[in-house]
């Protein structure tokens, strides 16, 4: 059997969660592929300025849903957690949390609920930086241990 994880040390107050080199990433792609498809646009000599337009548009939409899916966060400061996802942000006492999930497998954390229901933080996810989430799941999990009525249950 394997040792339990050692605890973290409780970070000062406010801290922010975010996948980082997820939101690198995504950033970076969403930069290039604007100035590529609009360097494009401004290249081609036959395209009339509505379909040069028409090519700008796409490669901003395409970088605002790139800036929309780098958007999640999770901070927490003394009076509790506010969860920024993809286009909803939610505000949780540290009471209203009972236990911070990131089990193998789960595309991101999941916060159980004093209501019964469980909501996904995307700030903490393991794509990119598997170990950095743990960590920041489990320093999460002691921050909510140690402010609300979170229990640890494995």
């Amino acid at each position: 059997m394997s040792a339990p994880a050692p605890r973290p040390e409780l970070p000062t107050l406010p801290v922010t969660f975010r996948p980082t080199r997820t939101r690198v990433v995504l950033l970076s792609v969403g930069a290039v592929m604007f100035l590529v498809i609009t360097a494009v646009a401004l290249t081609l000599e036959q395209l009339s300025p509505g379909e040069r337009a028409s090519f700008v548009f796409t490669a901003l939409l395409f970088f605002g849903v790139l800036a929309l899916l780098s958007r999640p966060k999770v901070v927490a400061n003394e009076d509790g957690v506010t969860v920024v996802n993809l286009t909803r942000t939610r505000r949780l006492s540290w009471a209203e949390i009972l236990r911070v999930n990131l089990r193998v497998g789960d595309p991101w954390v999941f916060l159980d609920l004093s209501d019964g229901t469980s909501m996904p933080a995307l700030g903490i996810q393991p794509g990119i930086a598997k170990q950095q989430a743990i960590r920041d799941a489990r320093t999460l999990r002691a921050l909510a241990e140690s402010h609300g009525t979170g229990t640890d249950i494995g």
